[in-house]
């Protein structure tokens, strides 16, 4: 196969038309008083031969949804799976059209620069594509329901209204991620393929996804940090609270402040290093592990720094509790899976 960024071979006028047909607009329409009226819209991508990958967001709480194909055919699917933490659906569709192919997921994370297009159906201006290049990987997105999403890509390509649930592809049609928002200029966030790959066949299979939860709250190790916390370097993550999840009593959080370059820094928690093997460099780091790499009721050993010691723990996961709604704002607020991050620098 040719190199994904080989814009001389794989213009995007060729990727338009070997990807559109894979795209569909999806409808929600539910019964109201015996009368169907359109409810909300947003975009899919066809995942197998007979399942559509969207938002979570895009389909709500609705059963059924209408598609249309980039051919103007129309199909009723069924929501057989929602995930509200990754903001992923799934919807069974019985006869998909012979045109629409299955789109393949990239097989590792894209690089910074990767050029990449963001299809859908933008403003309900159906089968549109937009350029751009990556901007970001293993970004934490902020939703407006107090919980952050790890492991996005960030794309300086336009997501707008409607390009919700369609697909973030390279140059030769795999898909990087699935679109989810734009919070500012040139800043628009997709899921990755990584989640993707690790959430969908779960929803496929049982309906719904049970999340890990280890419940603390922190603060990246930075400069500031580590000199209010006497360390001598600038890794891992400090845990400032631990509330009555899995981590408590396994984990220490902050009990004092002191203050540094003018600002008030907890001290005096455990600073973690690693979890399960594998080194943590921030919040986002330790959210994207909790995600695709654990599942409730799972033993996982948490290398850390207390009072200038090294030390392991092990703790249980406990099962992540249904997400609380909330009011749906501009800009989201912020949040992570398995607890909060404070942003220190």
């Amino acid at each position: 196969m040719t190199d994904a960024t080989d814009t001389s071979t794989h213009t995007y006028e060729r990727l338009y038309g070997e990807t559109i047909p894979s795209v569909v607009s999806l409808y929600v329409t539910p019964e109201a008083d015996g009368e169907r009226g359109r409810h909300g819209a947003g975009s899919g991508f066809v995942y197998d031969r007979t399942h559509v990958v969207t938002n979570q967001h895009v389909v709500g709480d609705a059963t059924e949804v209408d598609l249309r194909f980039s051919e103007r055919d129309w199909r009723r699917g069924r929501v057989v799976g929602t995930d509200a933490y990754t903001d992923l659906a799934v919807v069974a569709v019985e006869d998909l059209p012979g045109y629409a192919i299955p789109l393949e997921l990239v097989a590792a994370p894209p690089s910074p620069g990767t050029p990449v297009a963001a299809l859908g159906n933008p403003m309900g201006l159906d089968g549109s594509i937009s350029a751009g290049i990556v901007s970001g990987a293993s970004r934490s997105m902020p939703t407006g329901n107090g919980f952050a999403i790890p492991d996005t890509v960030q794309t300086d390509a336009p997501i707008n209204p409607g390009n919700s649930g369609g697909p973030l592809v390279t140059l030769d049609g795999r898909v990087v991620g699935v679109n989810r928002a734009r919070t500012g200029d040139n800043i628009g966030f997709a899921v990755s393929a990584e989640v993707v790959r690790r959430i969908v066949p779960e929803l496929v299979e049982t309906g719904e996804v049970r999340h890990a939860y280890l419940r603390i709250r922190t603060l990246d190790v930075s400069p500031t940090v580590a000199e209010a916390n006497g360390l001598e370097e600038t890794r891992g993550v400090l845990v400032v609270d631990v509330s009555l999840g899995p981590a408590s009593g396994a984990l220490l959080g902050c009990d004092d402040t002191r203050v540094v370059r003018g600002r008030e820094i907890p001290t005096g928690g455990d600073v973690i290093v690693a979890i399960g093997g594998e080194p943590v460099d921030s919040h986002e780091g330790l959210m994207r592990h909790l995600l695709l790499e654990t599942g409730p009721g799972e033993e996982v050993t948490i290398d850390l720094l207390r009072d200038g010691e090294e030390l392991t723990e092990r703790v249980t996961l406990a099962e992540r509790p249904a997400p609380r709604r909330r009011r749906r704002r501009r800009g989201g607020g912020r949040g992570s899976g398995g607890g909060g991050h404070i942003p220190v620098r």
